[in-house]
């Protein structure tokens, strides 16, 4: 089975082929499209692991697009005691849910 590690909006992701996860929002791609991702550090095919140096120069792995939204809200409260300062904010983090296709 084939294995990559890619690195995508600053994070790195294991994949195989037909994994399905969540990476962060893409902001050119829409839903139903076609994603190329060229930013490959490693890649195990059975046989034999190639380490990038950075990145690979000649592997590149296609994965469609399912799915984009927000993730959950969280809250982020900061408080200190003795100065009245309390103050709270929001954050909701856009994501992509992509299926892996070919390696």
């Amino acid at each position: 089975m084939k294995t990559a590690i890619i690195e995508t909006g600053g994070k790195q992701y294991v994949i195989n082929p037909g994994k399905i996860l969540k990476i962060e929002k893409i902001k050119t791609a829409q839903e139903g499209e076609e994603v190329v991702f060229d930013k490959v550090l490693l890649l195990d095919d059975g046989k034999e692991v190639k380490i990038g140096q950075p990145y690979l120069a000649d592997v590149s792995i296609k994965a469609q697009i399912l799915k984009s939204g927000r993730s959950a809200k969280i809250i982020v409260y900061h408080y200190h005691n003795k100065t009245r300062l309390r103050k709270k904010q929001g954050h909701r983090q856009q994501f992509m849910q992509i299926e892996v296709k070919d390696i």
